[in-house]
């Protein structure tokens, strides 16, 4: 009878344990909340400029503990905000995605530490989207002289509307190109981190046969505008 009741308690015991030892996960009374918001990339933004609303309808993930896998997900409401209830103490990892313009999801997380009984507040969740996110914007000046037929200097001053190219400097061809303004100023958006060239054409002999004039370009990071320093030169015949 006392080996009967002594097997009864250490069952109990362990029982107890193995209760106290759960780690991460549901049935607990913890709880996390926070607030998830969206930052937008625009197109055709020449300040790189974003806006910020709130993620409304927006799925969040959460990890419990070191798990390679998410055990839950929740979809925020109008005003980005999102709650997990239930919880039981420990770490936990939340997540929401950004979107590239090529459609690559990338993760932006938070790690709280949630409490018995208590009510956790995880840091705000930004996540980007938009046709300009992860890109930068490689900016620089053209100048002219304009001369005659016969090669006379008429006039100086920003080259409007002419043709500037920009190449990876791992490849051969021209990617994209644009004009400048009648401020002399080009700008190539959507440019991701790299190294390029920038080059245009200008018109020196008599046979007005056009040479490159080019720029080498180092984008280091995204969300970035790199200005070339030094104004490109040109020689214009009308």
């Amino acid at each position: 009878m006392k080996k009967i009741i002594s097997l009864f308690t250490l069952l109990l015991l362990l029982a107890g344990i193995s209760s106290c030892n759960r780690g991460e996960g549901t049935g607990g009374t913890g709880t996390i909340e926070g607030t998830v918001f969206s930052v937008l990339h625009p197109d055709d933004n020449y300040n790189l400029e974003t806006d910020t609303i709130p993620a409304a309808k927006t799925d969040v993930f959460l990890v419990y503990g070191t798990s390679g896998f998410y055990g839950d997900d929740v979809e925020t409401d109008h005003t980005g905000f999102y709650q997990f209830k239930y919880l039981r103490p420990g770490t936990y990892t939340l997540y929401a995605y950004s979107t590239k313009p090529s459609g690559e999801r990338v993760a932006v997380s938070r790690t709280v530490t949630v409490e018995r009984g208590k009510v956790t507040t995880a840091p705000d969740i930004y996540i980007h989207s938009g046709k300009a996110y992860g890109t930068s914007i490689v900016k620089g000046v053209v100048n002219a002289t304009y001369i005659d037929k016969n090669g006379n200097v008429t006039g100086t001053g920003p080259a409007y509307e002419h043709r500037m190219y920009i190449q990876r400097k791992s490849e051969p061809y021209p990617f994209d190109d644009v004009r400048a303004g009648i401020d002399g100023v080009f700008m190539f958006q959507k440019i991701d981190p790299g190294q390029y060239i920038v080059f245009t054409t200008s018109v020196y002999n008599e046979d007005e046969v056009p040479y490159i004039i080019q720029k080498e370009v180092t984008v280091e990071e995204a969300g970035t505008i790199v200005e070339i320093q030094e104004p490109f030169a040109v020689t214009i015949r009308p």
